[in-house]
């Protein structure tokens, strides 16, 4: 079965700057029996846009499950077909005269720069690609701010009602927190500027230090939890 894939519609936004993003979408949380977002909360479980898309269709949603249980069951082969898909993926880039980026993370929160394939991770096997993800992971969001995380791979935190008082840690030290808010988006939330978190995907462009703002999408548009941040509540202007 086929590892990457082109996008969807958030990162081919991506592409009037001249970015082609490739992706993985694996089932979330535990769908497949193998859990790949160990740090999500109630909210984001609720709020998850695996079914945003053609992730409406059954077939996506079997095809996400077996892809999971493939990284999980046959570590070895699914790693040595991810490689050969990325340097395809890159001539492919080359050759529309775009440049290749890459969120291995979609619908999971999986620690790629632990995940060796002959003794590298996939950003060490690729060290002149870009590599990007959100994570819900403190320890990978410590990791990254220390330097500890291969050069050419970013990460923003995002936040949830179970680590909101986390996420603030992290803006002090130029880290950039995504939070997802009510019907539109503030200029600032207390003290810390917004950056239009919709207007593409390429988070490794963004400015330090910044909130990442995001619309309320799909199911989150319900959300009772806290994990979407009302536009009115206090510190937002």
């Amino acid at each position: 079965m086929k590892i990457l894939n082109s996008g969807n519609t958030k990162t081919r936004k991506g592409e009037k700057l001249g970015f082609i993003t490739y992706g993985i979408h694996l089932a979330p949380f535990n769908l497949s029996g193998y859990q790949v977002c160990k740090d999500a909360s109630e909210g984001c479980a609720h709020a998850c846009l695996n079914l945003a898309g053609r992730g409406t269709f059954s077939n996506v949603q079997q095809a996400r499950i077996e892809k999971t249980r493939f990284f999980f069951k046959q570590r070895k082969k699914f790693m040595a077909q991810l490689i050969k898909e990325i340097t395809l993926a890159i001539k492919r880039a080359q050759k529309k005269r775009m440049k290749p980026c890459f969120r291995l993370n979609l619908t999971s929160d999986l620690p790629w720069e632990k995940i060796k394939y002959e003794g590298k991770s996939v950003m060490e096997h690729f060290p002149s690609a870009t590599f990007y993800d959100y994570t819900k992971s403190p320890e990978r969001m410590s990791a990254f701010l220390a330097d500890e995380l291969p050069a050419n791979y970013q990460l923003t935190f995002s936040r949830s009602e179970s680590n909101a008082e986390i996420a603030w840690n992290f803006l002090p030290s130029l880290g950039n927190v995504a939070m997802v808010f009510r019907n539109s988006l503030p200029k600032e939330y207390f003290g810390y500027k917004v950056i239009d978190g919709d207007d593409t995907d390429l988070r490794f462009l963004d400015p330090e230090g910044c909130i990442v703002g995001l619309i309320e999408k799909g199911k989150a548009k319900s959300d009772e939890s806290g994990f979407v941040i009302e536009h009115e509540m206090e510190g937002a202007q």
